[in-house]
């Protein structure tokens, strides 16, 4: 029937990016996310290092970067977790180590402790206190720079920024 190729024809042009935006939400399930994925490069997370007095604070864990201004007197210049910004961190928070060694998206041979404490600081802190922001390239790419089809955006908590304060 004409319905089904029209519908064909319209899922094709959303994957290929070629719809309005309003007509690509009507084929999503899901409510999309208020802003765009935003993919962050190495280089580009590193300005984010809490150096710069008025800049934004991100941290990236398991690849998903979070604004961490909120807590500037932790992530900070100067401040005692300021080693862990501008970076992806994971395997420094899994461990609770700040050795420069640590601070890598790198998780091999982390036990199965260090990988539960992982999960729980990511959901329990970071997801429950902070903005997601975006992802680190490495989440949402492929090595050889394809997007990673298998990639999903986190849910997150609807919270309140100024709870914070």
């Amino acid at each position: 029937g004409g319905m089904a190729g029209g519908a064909a024809r319209l899922l094709l042009a959303a994957l290929l990016g070629a719809l309005p935006a309003a007509a690509e939400r009507e084929l999503r399930f899901r409510p999309p996310a208020e802003a765009p994925v935003r993919l962050f490069t190495e280089p580009e997370l590193a300005r984010y290092d809490g150096q710069q007095e008025g800049q934004p604070i991100y941290l990236a864990v398991k690849g998903v970067v979070f604004d961490v201004t909120a807590g500037k007197e932790f992530y900070g210049k100067g401040a005692p977790y300021n080693a862990l910004v501008g970076k992806d961190s994971t395997r420094g928070v899994a461990k609770m180590s700040l050795d420069p060694a640590d601070l890598t998206h790198d998780i091999t041979g982390l036990t199965e402790e260090e990988l539960t404490s992982l999960d729980d600081i990511f959901n329990n802190v970071y997801k429950a206190k902070y903005p997601i922001v975006g992802y680190t390239s490495r989440r949402i790419l492929n090595e050889d720079g394809s997007p990673n089809l298998d990639f999903k955006p986190e849910d997150q908590p609807h919270f309140n920024i100024k709870d914070e304060f």
